[in-house]
């Protein structure tokens, strides 16, 4: 059977950044060939960075897009790469689709391209569009109607476009109808927990449905909201694991396969009416060599890692690919800014990371004293700012009582912190969890002040589950665990009057989340949750809170998503909305 070398590269691509991810791709294209690649593949949009949103319907950006492919495929070949073909995901634009109502203005296409001796071979475009979740893609592109395929040392390797493997038909089976040897999958499909597994799962039966071995090249690193997590995999035709990359790393799988030899070049109409376009790049197989590369599988991470390890590479994407060089946390010494202050020591460096605490008249001793001990056992920049004359002085004017008096301290702190970041240039993160933005358990202006919200698609049962985590993994490194041990003790409170805890406002965590994951995440009405077995007053109280919190979410900053839901992109509902799960 012929050989051939194939290398995945997950690059970390920033959107719009043409310059530098053509630089990361002749790079990695560089490292792929000295360790012999015969075929080397880039993920989806890897030129142009993805998600591209509107900048897909902005002629400029396309036309800088296919200017950038064809000077890349003439760079490659100058510095002497030109005979290894190259697949790389790009933005482009249909040459026949004619303007119609209903159509992305400028038919822009999420399209790949083979790169061959200096000129682009081979253009195709992603057939299935994803239209759920985070995507909008009938928004902003046209579907496209090949099935691109090349002969690579007589081997014939068909190639797609991530939503063309999650959707069933079109260039899989159409994969098999062609006869090819190999398929190549480009992708940028961004994490939730456990996609890992269910990423498995998928491409093992897709491999089996296309009869031949799959390879899935995926994206790693973070754009706004979304983190990529590499995972890239190969399988051979019966679905077995030939190679899998790291999670969260970026980096290079090279696999040496044993392939079926091409037959006669196939032509016509495959399934789903797709038009078989083939390429020959080379005919003959290469003479048969020792395999000097691994492939393996690489270990995976347990849940809690990788959830955390999401949180660390979405905020250092978002602070670094936006020019930022610090962040600034506002530190109570409880869970949640506790969590948020250890994820970014991770992602920035102690050294980057500045705490305030912010002490008011209801501040408890061991408030301020868990907030020290947390700047102590990380190392990050520490001051103590009081906040009491400063409320006070509000005070005198006003006259608040109440919730208005107590939400005065959140605002007041927000106002503090965002004078230090307009003074000394540091990002405010906003520390608030999925469990308090569900019910509106925050003050705008107030701890919701900030540019990103870190643990913002995070549980609060699940902030305890991380905390305990990270300390767990600094013992076993023999590192100083930088959570203090009351933080995570302690029943949790915002301190706005003498002796509160958040359940005077909240049932218990554990109960809470349970319920917001059966409304949140799984969309279930009032009915099917009480049938669960929780108390219909309580399942009324949640929702209630949830559903008249919409306008507060809908002005809390972006944040990590790590859920199959999160708020704002995955869930969007009208803030206007007189639709309740009532009796």
């Amino acid at each position: 059977m012929p050989q051939l070398r194939l290398a995945l590269n997950q690059i970390d691509s920033t959107v719009g950044d043409l310059a530098n991810n053509s630089e990361a791709i002749v790079r990695w294209t560089r490292h792929a060939v000295e360790g012999g690649a015969h075929l080397v593949a880039f993920p989806e949009m890897a030129l142009t960075g993805y998600p591209v949103e509107d900048l897909a319907l902005r002629p400029s950006f396309v036309r800088a897009s296919r200017a950038a492919l064809e000077a890349l495929a003439e760079r490659l070949a100058d510095e002497g790469m030109g005979e290894v073909p190259v697949v790389v995901g790009y933005l482009d634009r249909s040459e026949k689709a004619k303007p119609r109502y209903g159509q992305p203005a400028g038919a822009p296409l999420d399209a790949g391209a083979v790169l061959h001796k200096g000129k682009v071979v081979l253009r195709f475009a992603k057939h299935h569009l994803p239209n759920y979740g985070v995507f909008d893609e009938y928004r902003y592109f046209m579907p496209g109607d090949t099935l691109p395929v090349i002969r690579v040392h007589g081997v014939d390797v068909a190639l797609a476009i991530c939503e063309d493997l999650w959707q069933d038909g079109g260039r899989v089976p159409a994969t098999r109808t062609a006869g090819a040897g190999l398929l190549v999958s480009i992708n940028a499909s961004p994490y939730e927990l456990n996609k890992d597994d269910t990423r498995l799962e998928l491409v093992r039966r897709r491999a089996r449905e296309a009869g031949c071995t799959l390879a899935y090249g995926a994206m790693i690193g973070g754009q706004d909201e979304l983190v990529y997590d590499g995972d890239s995999i190969v399988v051979d035709a019966q679905g077995e694991v030939l190679a899998r990359a790291p999670q969260f790393e970026e980096g290079c799988v090279l696999v040496d396969l044993d392939l079926p030899a091409a037959g006669p070049a196939p032509r016509g109409t495959a399934d789903d009416g797709l038009e078989i376009e083939h390429v020959i790049l080379s005919g003959e197989p290469l003479a048969p060599y020792a395999s000097e590369v691994p492939g393996g599988e690489a270990e995976r991470l347990g849940d809690d890692e990788e959830v955390y390890s999401a949180l660390v590479i979405g905020l250092r994407a978002y602070v670094c690919k936006n020019g930022f060089k610090s962040v600034l946390i506002g530190l109570s010494g409880g869970i949640d800014s506790s969590l948020v202050a250890a994820v970014a020591c991770d992602a920035l460096g102690a050294e980057n990371v500045y705490g305030v605490s912010m002490p008011s008249a209801y501040s408890s001793e061991h408030s301020k004293s868990d907030a020290a001990e947390l700047a102590r056992r990380t190392g990050l920049n520490f001051r103590t700012v009081p906040i009491a004359p400063m409320v006070d002085a509000y005070q005198r004017v006003l006259g608040l009582t109440g919730l208005a008096e107590e939400n005065l301290q959140a605002r007041v702190r927000g106002t503090t912190l965002m004078g230090i970041s307009n003074q000394e240039g540091h990002l405010v993160l906003a520390p608030g969890n999925k469990s308090e933005l569900a019910c509106g358990y925050s003050t705008l202006y107030g701890d919701a002040v900030g540019a990103f919200g870190p643990i913002k698609d995070v549980p609060k049962t699940q902030v305890f589950q991380l905390s305990r985590w990270r300390n767990a993994a600094a013992d076993e490194r023999g590192e100083t665990p930088p959570i203090p041990e009351n933080s995570i003790s302690k029943p949790p409170s915002a301190e706005l009057r003498p002796g509160q805890l958040d359940t005077d406002s909240l049932p218990d965590y554990e109960v809470l989340d349970d319920i917001l994951d059966d409304y949140v995440e799984q969309d279930r009405g009032r009915d099917e949750i009480i049938a669960e077995g929780f108390d219909p007053d309580l399942v009324d109280r949640i929702l209630t809170m949830v559903d008249a919190a919409e306008y507060k979410r809908r002005q809390y900053p972006p944040g990590t998503k790590i859920s199959l839901k999160a708020f704002g992109r995955d869930r969007r509902l009208p803030i206007t909305n007189r639709w309740r799960e009532g009796k």
